[in-house]
C-alpha cells in the first residue's frame, strides 16, 4: 500500500451493464463514516478516468488499457444477439454465427467484445457511436447487435429480445484502480469484492486495537493435581495414598454395639 492520504469519500466508477449494488451495500454497512460515491462512465473512458484520479477504483471490462492500472477479474458474461421479437432467429433457443451470415451485424464504437476471428454476418455501412444507438437501429430493423448479456438487459425494450450466441467471445468484468494509488480504502473495497469478512486478517475495517478474545483453556480442567495435594473429589479416600482400593465396609474406628446380657 502507498502512504497516500485518504479522501473523505470513496469514488467508485462503473461501466454500463455492471450493477455494483451488492458491494455498495456491504461498504455502507462496514464503513458508514466513509461515503461512497458512484460514478457512471462509458466503457471507452473508464481507464482514463482512473488515471486522472476521477475515481479511486472502478468496475471495467477487460482487457485493461496499459500497465499502470491494476485489475482483479470478477466474473465473465456470455454474449447474446439482440433482435426484434418478430425476427426469424427469435424462434430458436440459441444462435450460431452461421445463422447470422446474411444479417447486418452492427458494431458500435464502444463495443468491448474481442472479435479476434472477425464479427459474424455482414458489416453495416457505418459504426454506431454507442451501444444505445445500435439498439435504436435494431428496433428500426436496420440490423442485429451482439453484446454482453447485461447490456441486453440494460437496454431492454418491449419490441426486442435476445438469444445466446455460441462461439462468441465472452466479456470479463474486473475491478481496476491506479497501481500507484492503492490506498487503504481501495484495499477495503478489494476485500469486499473478494468476499472477505470484516474479521479477515487482511481487512482494514477491523479496529487495530481490537484483540481476539481468548478462549478458555480447556486443558486446565484436565491437568493432574500436584503430588501430595488432595483433589477434593467426592467418593475418593484421601488417606489411601498408596494407590490400593479401600476395603468395603472397613473403618478405622468402628462403633461397637452393646454386649448382650447373659440369661
Amino acid at each position: 500500500m502507498t502512504d497516500s492520504q485518504e479522501t473523505p469519500s470513496f469514488r467508485l466508477a462503473y461501466v454500463p451493464g455492471v450493477t455494483p449494488t451488492k458491494w455498495v451495500r456491504i461498504w455502507n454497512e462496514r464503513l458508514p463514516d466513509v461515503p461512497l460515491t458512484l460514478v457512471a462512465v462509458a466503457p471507452g473512458e473508464a481507464f482514463e478516468l482512473l488515471r486522472q484520479r476521477g475515481a479511486d477504483a472502478g468496475f471495467v471490462r477487460l482487457p485493461v488499457d496499459g500497465t499502470d492500472l491494476s485489475a482483479i477479474p470478477l466474473y465473465t458474461e456470455a454474449a447474446v444477439v439482440v433482435i426484434p421479437k418478430d425476427h426469424v432467429v427469435a424462434a430458436v433457443d440459441e444462435v450460431s454465427p452461421q445463422d447470422l451470415a446474411d444479417e447486418i451485424v452492427l458494431h458500435p464504437l464502444d463495443d468491448t467484445l474481442d472479435w479476434q476471428s472477425g464479427l459474424p454476418g455482414r458489416p453495416a455501412n457505418e459504426r454506431p457511436d454507442t451501444t444505445a444507438d445500435a439498439i435504436e437501429l435494431v428496433a428500426a430493423g436496420v440490423g442485429v447487435l451482439i453484446v454482453p448479456q447485461s447490456l441486453a438487459r440494460l437496454h431492454h425494450r418491449k419490441d426486442l429480445t435476445y438469444r445466446p450466441l455460441t462461439e462468441a467471445p465472452e466479456s470479463r468484468v474486473a475491478l481496476s484502480w491506479p497501481e500507484d494509488a492503492t490506498t487503504d480504502q481501495v484495499e477495503d473495497f478489494i476485500g469486499i469484492v473478494r468476499g472477505r469478512t470484516v474479521n479477515s486478517s487482511r481487512g482494514r475495517t477491523q479496529p487495530q486495537d481490537q484483540q481476539k478474545r481468548k478462549t478458555p483453556d480447556k486443558g486446565a480442567a484436565r491437568r493432574k493435581p500436584t503430588p501430595g495435594k488432595q483433589t477434593g473429589k467426592p467418593g475418593k479416600n484421601p488417606r489411601n495414598s498408596s494407590g490400593g482400593a479401600a476395603k468395603s465396609g472397613a473403618s478405622k474406628n468402628p462403633k461397637r454395639g452393646k454386649p448382650r446380657r447373659r440369661p
